[in-house]
């Protein structure tokens, strides 16, 4: 069957007609702030003590939108006649955003956890050549950062909570022990009074006295 002439006009104009008797749900920005997903990949934040300049985020960008310098600083031993030892120490961090596409390699390649997702979105600028924030920058928005999510119950619990746990445990254990010792120790007989009978050996419970006196 052929179609009506002027069909398709007519159900355009339909859709026109009850999408103007509708309510609208714009968004007044920016005095109304949009409601971000917590994944949302807006912007690149820094987290400086943790980056140990080893430039496999800027190896890795495809863009090579990452600039870092860095120098060496020599580190006295700790001991006498140890080794002094060399650490890089962080001049510039900054990352170009004109040239980014936002994909996440930096930050799923460092693997000190120095680079973080930030929702925050408003830093255009007028000028292309202002798109290029240093560490400073960078390290602001590290704030704006929303914390992970909680482990799931069921999870297994992280290696780095599980080693600090044991670590506790090993040295509340340890220093139960020296208090045992010295609790058990001769001169904690005396430290308890001059009327005090000795302990019983091996009860730490004061012995009874004797019939022909004190004991």
């Amino acid at each position: 069957m052929a179609p009506i002439p002027g069909s398709g006009l007519a159900k355009g104009l339909a859709v026109t007609l009850r999408t103007m008797t509708k309510k609208s749900h714009t968004a007044q920005y920016p005095d109304a702030q949009p409601d971000l997903p917590p994944r949302t990949r807006g912007v690149i934040g820094l987290f400086e003590e943790n980056c140990t300049v080893c430039m496999l985020c800027a190896r890795e960008c495809p863009d090579w939108c990452i600039y870092i310098d860095s120098h060496k600083e020599t580190i006295p031993a700790a001991a006498p006649g140890g080794r002094e030892r060399s650490r890089n120490v962080l001049d510039r961090f900054a990352i170009d955003f004109a040239l980014c596409m936002y994909c996440g390699i930096c930050i799923e390649v460092c693997p000190f956890d120095a680079l973080f997702w930030s929702p925050e979105f408003e830093y255009a600028e007028t000028d292309i050549h202002e798109l290029t924030h240093e560490r400073d920058k960078l390290r602001e928005w590290m704030w704006t950062v929303p914390e992970p999510p909680a482990l799931d119950p069921g999870a297994e619990e992280p290696k780095e909570i599980a080693a600090a746990r044991k670590a506790a445990e090993k040295l509340a254990a340890t220093q139960a022990a020296e208090a045992a010792e010295a609790d058990r120790a001769p001169g904690a007989d005396r430290a308890a009074g001059p009327g005090t009978p000795p302990a019983a050996p091996g009860t730490g419970e004061p012995q009874p006295p004797t019939e022909g006196g004190t004991a």
